[in-house]
């Protein structure tokens, strides 16, 4: 099992940036792709961005993708969701997750692929 851990959250001003860090214990070579998602009080948890095990293949949720980057460092075992021009409604609880065998995929609709799981990093943007 990897355990991952999420870090960056904050508030933050409408037209603001954070860059949010996902830190695994361990990644089996290049064969795990990264989730992020996030959930909002009342609302399910909704995919964000993703990045497939070989760093080749990114998909971001529809209408966020200019505002979005999905990256990795793989000697640090580390990655990254950067943000930018936050919104009030990108308020939420941002979680990362971890989907085996994912070389060359990635999808932010099969939340199932997904079988590891951090605890979260709060994002509220309000003036």
């Amino acid at each position: 099992q990897v355990q991952l851990v999420e870090s960056g959250g904050g508030l933050v001003q409408p037209g603001g940036s954070l860059r949010l860090s996902c830190a695994a214990s361990k990644f089996t070579s290049n064969a795990d792709g990264i989730g992020w998602f996030r959930q909002a009080p009342g609302r399910e948890r909704e995919g964000v961005a993703c990045l497939s095990g070989n760093g080749l293949l990114t998909s971001y949720k529809r209408g966020m993708g200019g505002r979005l980057a999905i990256f990795r460092d793989n000697t640090k075992n580390i990655v990254f969701l950067r943000m930018e021009n936050l919104e009030p409604e990108d308020t939420g609880l941002y979680y990362c997750a971890r989907a085996q065998d994912a070389y060359d995929d990635c999808s932010i609709l099969r939340q199932s692929q997904y079988t590891d799981w951090g605890p979260g990093t709060q994002v509220t943007v309000s003036a």
